[in-house]
């Protein structure tokens, strides 16, 4: 990666523009979102079948529907979400908070490794890629940099739409559908699964990915 590229860095401007975006969607994010974010249950219980991770990252965690996902398959399994809204993870820390033992929320710009030096089993975008433009390289280089050697990168995210004006709506919502991650991701991992699927009819189509450093 170039790193003196701008378009691969998350600039200041996104990341403003991300966070006030969901200082308003934070509370009604569960109520409206259900609707678009298909297959991460699947991915979740996919991961079971090739690994028992001990240490887990949600990137992008968001309200926090997917920590107690992973926490319900994994119950012993250390977790942390991380998100760039406090908002986003106010909500998070209210569905959580019983199971703070074992879950952990911090609020993150992930544009370099978390924790160097102690790697994870499994790193999980759920839905986040797609919306880091730009940077979306430079978090997927840092996900490759805190997993240990055999651990797993898990994916499921938006992936195209043949409607131009769909997809000119999912940009104003911060959303990149050009098929342009699975390819990258598939250059970066060993890939173990991987699938693009149809949701309502072909209006657009997501992807989940579990590749092995």
């Amino acid at each position: 990666m170039n790193r003196s590229d701008p378009l691969l860095w998350p600039t200041a401007q996104h990341t403003t523009a991300l966070s006030r975006y969901y200082r308003w969607h934070a509370r009604l994010y569960d109520n409206t979102r259900w609707s678009f974010l298909f297959g991460r249950t699947e991915l979740i219980q996919a991961i079971a079948i090739h690994q028992q991770p001990r240490r887990i990252l949600e990137i992008g965690c968001g309200t926090g529907g997917n920590l107690l996902r992973l926490h319900r398959q994994f119950p012993g399994a250390t977790i942390i979400g991380l998100d760039l809204s406090a908002d986003m993870l106010a909500q998070a820390r209210r569905k959580v908070s019983a199971r703070s033992a074992s879950i952990a929320l911090i609020q993150w710009r992930y544009d370099r490794p978390l924790q160097p030096g102690t790697p994870f089993d499994l790193i999980v975008f759920s839905y986040c890629l797609s919306m880091i433009n730009p940077g979306w390289n430079q978090a997927v280089e840092a996900a490759l940099r805190d997993l240990r050697a055999g651990g797993l990168l898990a994916v499921v995210d938006f992936h195209d739409t043949p409607f131009a004006r769909f997809s000119r709506w999912m940009a104003r919502n911060h959303v990149r559908m050009d098929a342009h991650l699975l390819p990258h991701l598939n250059g970066c991992c060993e890939a173990i699964t991987q699938s693009v699927r149809p949701a309502y009819g072909g209006g657009w189509r997501y992807f989940s990915f579990i590749g092995s450093t």
